[in-house]
């Protein structure tokens, strides 16, 4: 097999063996991180509201180009993976830009509600912002799980004639949500499935511009995902159900589609994901004619935002090859674990 933008093939580190240990492994013997230094700017995205972002200097005086992360569902700026990865692009010379989502860690207070895969709204305005702090540098995102999805989300609709971001990588992101809430819901997956409603549920639950007796109530008897979905997200962010949220939410549609406008990007997917079905992922991968400049890297483990190589992150080391050829102006192979 050929190797992935000069990486080797991933391989996982011993003993994290298997879709589910490397998928739990950050949780489970998480890294030890340096104090946080990230410095807090609220951004601006209408009606009085705000998004908290950190921003984190790179190691050298001139960054190389800004960087921002997207945390996945249930996440925040504190994200294991999110940490780790800004640490390894500090170190390689970029500013990283860390975003809270709506309702998202420290940001709590700042806006009323919660994420979703399409709250386009919210992130335009903040790459907006992001764009003048780059200072003429370029501008990447990449983003984990669900943030990766409201990247993409967010390219792909209609806006400003000028590109929102330079590129962007999507880590385990979900492209088709049905799918996706019918594998978390699958008896398999019980116990992801609780740890993540736990978290959805805190964060909605902490949002001190109140919530709806109704609401408060479903959301003490609410049991899965597609529950989650149906009495919160659908409703609050305007779509007629949880099933037309699914549907207009799920990039894969517009980028199986004739032109979409993507900048280049790169999507990594685990064949063996437990959250994310990979069939998606796989029907873009094998796209014909292929879509220019989107590079689809499919590997047969790493579980979901898992990929914990003998050497480190096997996804960070990745993406921090892909910015570098972007930057670079060197051709992307295309290539498949």
């Amino acid at each position: 097999m050929a190797d992935l933008l000069g990486l080797p093939p991933f391989q996982p580190r011993p003993p994290w063996w298997g879709a589910d240990l490397q998928t739990l492994r950050g949780t489970l013997r998480g890294p030890r991180f340096p104090v946080d230094r990230g410095e807090p700017h609220p951004i601006p995205i209408g009606a009085g509201e705000q998004l908290l972002a950190l921003v984190d200097r790179p190691a050298t005086a001139e960054p190389r180009a800004l960087v921002l992360l997207l945390h996945g569902l249930g996440g925040s700026s504190q994200a294991t993976g999110v940490r780790r990865l800004a640490l390894a692009l500090q170190e390689a010379g970029y500013a990283v830009l860390r975003l809270n989502l709506r309702g998202a860690g420290a940001g709590r207070s700042l806006a009323a509600g919660t994420y979703a895969a399409r709250c386009t709204g919210d992130l335009a305005p903040a790459l907006l912002w992001a764009r003048q702090l780059a200072a003429g540098r370029p501008l990447f995102g990449v983003g984990f799980s669900l943030g990766g999805t409201v990247l993409l989300n967010t390219v792909l609709d209609p806006g400003p004639p000028s590109p929102l971001l330079d590129g962007l990588v999507a880590i385990s992101s979900p492209l088709d949500l049905a799918g996706c809430s019918a594998a978390i819901g699958l008896p398999r997956n019980r116990l992801y499935e609780r740890w993540l409603l736990r978290s959805l549920c805190r964060q909605t639950l902490a949002d001190g511009r109140g919530l709806s007796a109704a609401e408060r109530l479903g959301l003490s008897q609410v049991g899965s995902i597609r529950g989650f979905d149906t009495l919160i997200t659908a409703p609050r962010w305007g779509f007629a159900s949880v099933d037309d949220y699914y549907a207009r939410a799920s990039p894969l549609p517009q980028l199986q589609g004739s032109s979409p406008l993507l900048p280049p990007s790169l999507l990594i997917q685990a064949l063996d994901d437990p959250w994310v079905p990979a069939a998606a992922a796989v029907a873009l991968a094998g796209r014909q004619p292929a879509l220019p400049g989107l590079e689809v890297v499919l590997t047969p483990g790493g579980g979901h935002n898992g990929f914990h190589a003998p050497g480190g992150s096997w996804s960070d080391q990745l993406t921090l090859e892909w910015l570098r050829q972007q930057l670079e102006g060197q051709p992307v192979q295309t290539a498949c674990a």
